[in-house]
């Protein structure tokens, strides 16, 4: 069964589930989602907390010898399996194991990183998920990230109107962690009722988290303005200016071989699975690919060529100007 982060806690208020996997890259709605399932375990009777950490090296003997044994008192167990990606083949074997021969004093809780949907379709996965629930957690964007602003508000007894909502969501731009954050500072410097857009703007700091991956994402839809925010943060936080240009480069060689497959006759769908895009990569991609002609992508791929001997000391210039240029040839289609 699959359960969505804002169905955990009306889940967790009736009978519990053999197992759960949260699986994800947001930080703060993983987090969250396993402490509520710590806690409504314990309140159910699984005083014993045996956690396991999933890293290199990890001997997977151990969590066998976990689910084979017994507690020493009978009490109900929690076994917490924290990790670090997908499991290797000894422990995939370990977790259908789990599946078909599930301990009777014993809840499993598996937390790891986001899964392909190939992973989702390997053995172990679909084991768990008919024994229990599975939990997958991606970053909120646009109305999501709205309402999940406007909750956790709620939660801590604050209200804010639409462009308020709005406001906190362009301060923070997808940082969860960082929002809750500003959300108790709001909480305590204005106690609990309705925020005006003047406390936020005074309140809130620009927490918005920069990485490579948005200056590309940004670049691909076209958004100009965004892109440039992006990448002066980039630079402010110390970024190197080459691994900018790795991030920029790579999208620019996948959409000059998609759109070669395209312009083939190749049908868009079919190209997206010949190169495994993820969903929520898709629109960016699609906007850039009817956006830019194969010269204009040609033209991109030279600038980055230029980009790179700048960085390089090869040739006069300076290399953030040098990745500005890039992105606007990516932006902007030809006049």
């Amino acid at each position: 069964m699959k359960l969505s982060p804002e169905q955990v806690d009306r889940h967790l208020q009736g009978k519990l589930v053999r197992a759960y996997v949260l699986s994800g890259d947001e930080p703060l709605q993983l987090m969250e989602a396993a402490d509520a399932i710590r806690g409504a375990a314990k309140s159910a009777g699984y005083v014993n907390h045996e956690r396991f950490h999933g890293d290199t090296g990890f001997d997977w003997n151990d969590f066998r010898s976990a689910c084979d044994s017994f507690s020493l008192f009978g009490e109900p167990r929690l076994l917490d399996l924290r990790l670090s990606g997908k499991p290797e083949k000894v422990g995939a074997d370990a977790l259908v194991r789990y599946a078909d021969q599930p301990p009777d004093d014993a809840l499993l809780l598996v937390s790891l990183p986001k899964l392909t949907l190939a992973d989702q379709k390997a053995r172990w996965f679909q084991a768990l998920e008919r024994l229990g629930v599975v939990v997958q957690v991606w970053p909120l964007e646009g109305e999501k990230l709205l309402r999940w602003l406007d909750r956790r508000l709620n939660s801590r007894g604050l209200l804010a109107d639409q462009s308020g909502l709005r406001l906190l969501a362009a301060r923070v731009e997808g940082n969860l962690l960082a929002a809750a954050q500003e959300i108790e500072k709001l909480r305590i410097l204005h106690g609990n009722g309705q925020l005006s857009d003047e406390h936020i703007l005074k309140s809130v700091a620009d927490s918005a988290r920069y990485d490579v991956f948005d200056l590309a994402d940004q670049v691909l839809r076209g958004l100009i303005g965004k892109a440039h925010r992006v990448l002066t943060g980039l630079r402010a936080e110390g970024i190197a200016a080459p691994v900018v240009l790795w991030a920029l480069t790579r999208e620019l060689r996948l959409l000059n071989q998609m759109k070669v497959q395209l312009e083939d006759g190749a049908a868009l769908d079919a190209v997206f699975s010949q190169y495994k895009i993820w969903e929520n990569r898709k629109p960016a991609l699609q906007m850039a690919l009817k956006r830019l002609s194969r010269d204009r992508l040609r033209e991109a791929l030279l600038l980055a060529a230029r980009a790179d001997r700048v960085m390089k000391g090869q040739e006069p210039g300076e290399e953030w100007d040098a990745l500005l240029t890039l992105c606007l040839a990516m932006v902007n289609p030809p006049g």
